[in-house]
């Protein structure tokens, strides 16, 4: 396979930005906005248009997925959402067994728009609970209670063929104990799929500024983070949930098509403000970049592009990527794809050290980062990537 073609591995996504929210949470660093009020037709006429335009890049494929992201999605209009399928559909096509993800806020306002995302061609709802227990939810800035997070997932497990919800841990003042006890509730449900994220505080936020002027208290030390990890990976496997992907566990079957798309080094086109995308043609692999601004994304649309950026990235470079994205997944990386893009193979010296570590596993082709590996995979990747 031509190396032009190397995104055929993994499949072709679209990822469709919805830049607004109700309210900004303190540790959120996603591009996300809040608006009393969106001029619907404006922004389904700008989605529609640059969906054409990539298009006019990368004719003759068929949809994997779509996924919806913000942002909060499930603010968006059941009719905008269905008119920008339909508008894929038309453009290059579904494939019948494709993946299609909302991620949704769980107000109870939002669940009862469930049905109209379904009928819109929605197949997949990713529900943003973050936390079961209501003081966590109101310290983490979320404007729904633990009732309205559990009737959010009952309907959306009566509703759509898959379901999804996140939840975030390593919080201010929780203990290994209070943490088992919501995860076994959550795992009470039955899901097919969780999220599970390490509250991480980023700099630029509400959390951030707070955390820098000493005033972010009770934040787990590394040592607890790392048995919170670790607890959160035995208890999800002990309820058949499999750990595939740093932050993912999922019935086998009921893994995220788009996010192995992203893992798997596929590629995937990204609409909406601050959105990123991945695209091969004859040329090359380029990483695409939208405005983040709303207006500013708008604007530039109508005139030609909503992309800020596009950068031709270089085969050592590609390979190198499909190395950080791929070792997230349990299924790891092939040995020969990173040798074909990059034009060396890995460090045997390098390899061998990180076996006798227990970081990694070297098996049929494939390197595979284990559970210890995983806890710590960015210091793993820069030794595996030094020569």
């Amino acid at each position: 396979m031509p190396a032009s073609l190397d995104w055929k591995n993994s499949g072709f996504g679209i990822y469709v930005h919805w830049p607004f929210c109700q309210s900004k949470c303190p540790y959120c660093d996603f591009n996300s906005h809040v608006r009393p009020e969106v001029n619907t037709i404006n922004w389904q006429e700008t989605y529609l248009s640059e969906l054409s335009r990539y298009h006019s890049e990368t004719p003759g494929r068929n949809v994997d997925s779509i996924f919806f992201g913000g942002g909060t999605p499930s603010l968006m209009k059941p009719s905008l959402v269905s008119n920008i399928i339909d508008k894929i559909s038309l453009l290059w096509g579904i494939k019948p067994e494709a993946e299609i993800t909302l991620e949704a806020n769980p107000s109870s306002v939002e669940a009862e728009k469930f049905m109209a995302f379904k009928n819109a061609g929605v197949n997949r709802v990713s529900i943003g609970v973050q936390s079961l227990i209501d003081k966590d939810l109101k310290q983490l800035g979320r404007l729904h209670s633990v009732k309205e997070a559990l009737k959010a997932i009952h309907i959306g497990r009566q509703t759509f063929e898959k379901t999804s919800f996140d939840l975030i841990y390593a919080r201010q003042q929780q203990s290994l104990k209070n943490w088992e006890a919501e995860l076994n509730l959550a795992l009470s449900f039955d899901p097919d799929h969780l999220s599970l994220y390490q509250l991480t505080i980023e700099p630029n936020t509400a959390f951030g500024r707070l955390h820098k002027n000493g005033k972010l208290m009770g934040l787990p030390n590394e040592q607890t983070s790392g048995e919170l990890y670790h607890t959160t990976n035995s208890i999800c496997s002990l309820n058949g949930l499999f750990h595939y992907e740093v932050s993912n566990y999922a019935k086998l079957g009921h893994e995220s098509i788009h996010n192995k798309i992203y893992w798997n080094y596929g590629d995937y086109v990204g609409i909406g403000p601050g959105a990123h995308g991945r695209l091969s043609n004859s040329k090359g692999r380029y990483a695409t970049q939208s405005h983040s601004n709303p207006d500013k994304w708008v604007k530039s649309v109508r005139k030609s592009t909503g992309e800020s950026a596009r950068t031709l990235i270089s085969k050592p470079d590609q390979a190198d990527e499909m190395v950080m994205m791929g070792l997230r997944l349990s299924s790891g990386i092939s040995k020969a794809r990173y040798q074909k893009l990059s034009g060396k193979k890995f460090n045997e010296k390098n390899l061998m050290n990180l076996i006798n570590d227990d970081l990694i596993l070297v098996e049929k082709g494939f390197i595979r980062a284990t559970e210890s590996g995983r806890a710590v995979l960015n210091s793993l990747i820069l030794s595996l990537l030094s020569d």
